[in-house]
């Protein structure tokens, strides 16, 4: 088949490889997206934190911790136009949405829809009617919830205006201590670095055994060619393992603000500090227009 400038160009932007290399995977692999990135990682050429994203839209990421739901929220909301997005009567509209889910615990983006809001009308009216108004149109793409628990603390961050949210939950028993440092300033970095570091899972127990197997078979079939013992070409693949769950597993990443601690080590630290030990219980990850990256389901309870 035929390969256009486009889809080369498309698949050097998602994998940083050199035009030519980008055109013979795709060649290689008759045009297909995945296994031409597959190809290139295979060959060393392109890298695996390289990911494949969805094209940006417009919107918003938002987020709310409603006291009085006993929840916290995190929405994307998406619109055609930056513009759009920035106007008040559309971040009234996200803030509605998201205020809804604190409240009615909607199991999924398809059960949200078909909810009724306090003034009775569902929440596809409530949408439809905010098209209506702004002359766009808008889709409430996904959500995470937590409900606000004993034993747990809550706390979300914003970046860059909407473009990049996350919500953290961290196991602490002493709720007194959560407001106080050097706790309070813990969890506050501890979203701040998920929204930079971007992992995929929390742990390495959390990977899936596919993207393990995966993992393993690319840093083989690199390693491809080197005049050495089976047995060590093994180690050095596990060793490209370890180094796949320190880039992607939250606890094995080094903190932003610190490279010499993980935050596997940091939250050691700060629980022998505050005289009880703390974990981290999950996070969610939303960049506005991108492909899911949360460490649990697209919406969660």
């Amino acid at each position: 088949m035929q390969i256009t400038a486009e889809q080369v160009a498309k698949l050097r932007e998602r994998t940083g490889a050199g035009m030519m290399d980008c055109k013979k995977a795709l060649t290689e692999n008759a045009g297909d997206f995945d296994k031409a990135i597959e190809y290139l990682r295979k060959k060393g050429i392109a890298s695996a934190s390289k990911k494949a994203g969805r094209t940006a839209k417009d919107g918003t990421v938002f987020s709310l911790i409603d006291t009085d739901q006993k929840a916290a929220v995190i929405v994307e909301v998406n619109c055609e136009t930056d513009f759009v997005a920035k106007t008040e009567n559309f971040q009234k509209f996200v803030t509605g949405i998201a205020r809804h889910i604190a409240k009615a615990n909607p199991e999924n983006a398809t059960a949200l829809l078909t909810q009724k809001m306090d003034s009775g009308a569902t929440v596809e009216e409530f949408v439809k009617e905010a098209i209506a108004a702004l002359g766009e149109n808008i889709m409430v793409r996904r959500f995470a919830r937590y409900p606000m628990v004993a034993g747990k603390e809550v706390k979300s961050y914003i970046h860059m205006g909407g473009k990049v949210g996350v919500l953290a939950e961290v196991n602490l028993a002493n709720a007194s201590k959560a407001t106080q440092e050097p706790f309070a300033g813990y969890i506050r970095d501890l979203c701040m670095h998920v929204a930079a570091a971007s992992p995929l899972y929390l742990k390495p127990e959390e990977v899936p055994a596919d993207v393990v197997t995966k993992e393993k078979e690319i840093a083989l079939a690199q390693l491809q060619g080197q005049n050495k013992p089976a047995d060590v070409l093994d180690k050095i693949a596990s060793g490209k393992i370890n180094k796949y769950y320190e880039e992607t597993c939250l606890i094995r990443q080094k903190f932003v603000k610190d490279d010499k601690k993980t935050i596997e080590s940091l939250t050691s630290e700060i629980g022998k500090a505050i005289g009880e030990p703390i974990s981290i219980a999950r996070f969610t990850r939303f960049v506005l227009g991108d492909g899911v990256e949360v460490a649990a389901e697209e919406t969660q309870h």
